[in-house]
């Protein structure tokens, strides 16, 4: 028979082992630093084309481009396992990526798991990349001669295969990691939409709103090892308008924190700033600089920052919507806009050629509203487009803003969003820029309702204020 010491150690033991299997039966038995850990891949790819194409975003600058000043990158985040179905986040140093090639990505991605809820690509909008076929087609004013279409088909067919190749990778390099956010604080962004009395001019107006937020997301090894930091912030990347490559305060951003933090992999998104830019601006000593400004706040972040940690259940969600134009011209009205110089008159070429193949001009612009949430932790909003300020403060208000991070030029770049506000003002993001997205009009007015009204179908319930 057992001494008395030993039967109470065996029973001490079989208690330990019922509570042990009490608490596995209620899901609460792994300790919470095994809980909290999703399972993460990260992958970046260098995109910087090795032969002369046009650089996008400015009609002005008509030649291939000059030379390389800071090289381009797109890197990505893969969230879950295979069994979870996996959920990847893009970023891309490009003035946008037109939704014909995130089409063509998952469908190449289908067998993978990956599905169009859970997929999202955020353009950095940087105005000195390769041009793209399908994105701001007549900002040139004229046609764009052969030999420079040659070279931009073949950068956008290897930018299209380099961006598969990088998810692909991201998902083969998934493996358990912490991952949380926080929010900080940089401010050289200033509204860009100055009232004058002949209209808004495009100049600096402190007066104007702005959204000086910077939402950062880390990942985490296991080990405590910092491996990765998406940021966030609500500005135009147009430092700069050279015809040399270079990614802007983005990609300045992305080199000073990785400098401050070596082997780590930085990713910037851009928030709703159509009508924001960097100020001072002009060079890019100054793009530098705004760059290092936000380096600094993530560091300093990652020093002192309240973190809220991200644990799941991932769920994507999406729905597509039509933002109906204003009237759409007569044939007689392209007619006589044809001739025209610039770009009121190659588009009106277009639409005439549209016409006289027996197509019509769309009378409005597919729209796809995404959001990507981790359990109530965190909702990603993603809006396609040059989205203005507005919507970027709506949605943080009518929803619980410390837990709703909004990017913009996601996912496709078809054009500028204007708010109700902006569109009633008018001026360049209102009525201007659609000239040179190829738009046959502006918006009917009601856009910013159909925006936020899709907002609220796929925003999950727990993130009500």
């Amino acid at each position: 028979m057992p001494p008395q010491s030993e039967m109470f150690r065996r029973t001490l033991l079989r208690l330990a082992s019922c509570l042990l299997l009490a608490l596995l039966a209620s899901g609460a038995s792994a300790p919470r630093e095994v809980r909290n850990r999703l399972s993460v891949g990260v992958a970046q790819m260098d995109i910087t084309p090795d032969y002369p194409v046009r650089l996008n975003g400015y009609g002005n600058r008509r030649t291939e481009f000059e030379g390389v000043e800071q090289r381009i990158r797109a890197k990505a985040l893969a969230f879950g396992t295979s069994e979870e179905k996996p959920a990847v986040l893009v970023t891309v140093d490009n003035c946008g990526v037109p939704e014909w090639i995130r089409t063509e990505l998952l469908k190449r991605l289908a067998r993978h798991g990956l599905q169009s809820e859970r997929f999202a690509i955020c353009s950095s909008h940087t105005h000195s990349a390769p041009m793209l076929n399908g994105l701001l087609p007549t900002i040139f004013g004229v046609p764009i001669p052969q030999e420079h279409q040659r070279n931009i088909d073949r950068y956008t067919r290897e930018f299209t295969d380099k961006l598969e190749q990088l998810v692909l990778t991201a998902l083969a390099e998934r493996k358990p990691s912490f991952v949380a956010w926080t929010k900080g604080e940089v401010k050289f962004a200033k509204n860009r939409r100055k009232p004058t009395p002949t209209g808004f001019q495009n100049a600096e107006y402190p007066e104007g709103p702005v959204d000086h937020e910077l939402p950062l997301l880390r990942v985490t090894s296991p080990d405590g090892k910092l491996c990765a930091v998406l940021a966030n912030y609500a500005c135009h990347c147009t430092t700069s308008g050279f015809n040399k490559i270079h990614a802007d305060w983005a990609g300045s951003a992305q080199l000073a924190i990785e400098k401050a933090h070596p082997g780590v992999v930085a990713l910037t998104a851009i928030g709703c700033g159509a009508d924001q830019n960097p100020y001072p601006r002009g060079t890019y000593e100054l793009a530098d600089k705004h760059g290092q400004s936000l380096a600094d706040e993530v560091t300093r972040l990652l020093k002192e920052g309240k973190f809220t940690s991200i644990t799941g259940p991932i769920t994507g969600r999406t729905k597509r919507i039509e933002l109906p134009f204003d009237k759409l011209p007569t044939r007689a009205e392209w007619e006589a806009a044809a001739k025209k110089p610039g770009a009121d008159g190659l588009r009106a070429q277009f639409a005439l050629a549209k016409l006289d193949k027996g197509e019509k001009i769309s009378d409005h612009l597919p729209y796809l509203v995404q959001v990507l949430s981790f359990g109530n932790d965190l909702a990603m909003v993603f809006l396609p487009g040059e989205v203005v300020v507005d919507y970027g403060l709506r949605i943080k208000r009518e929803f619980d803003g410390a837990r709703v991070w909004v990017n913009s030029y996601a996912n496709d770049v078809p054009c500028y969003i204007p708010s109700r506000r902006v569109w009633e003002e008018g001026g360049y993001e209102a009525v201007g820029a659609m000239v040179y997205y190829n738009r046959p009009n502006r918006f009917d007015g009601t856009q910013e309702t159909r925006i936020m009204e899709a907002v609220q179908a796929v925003m999950p319930k727990g993130f009500a204020r």
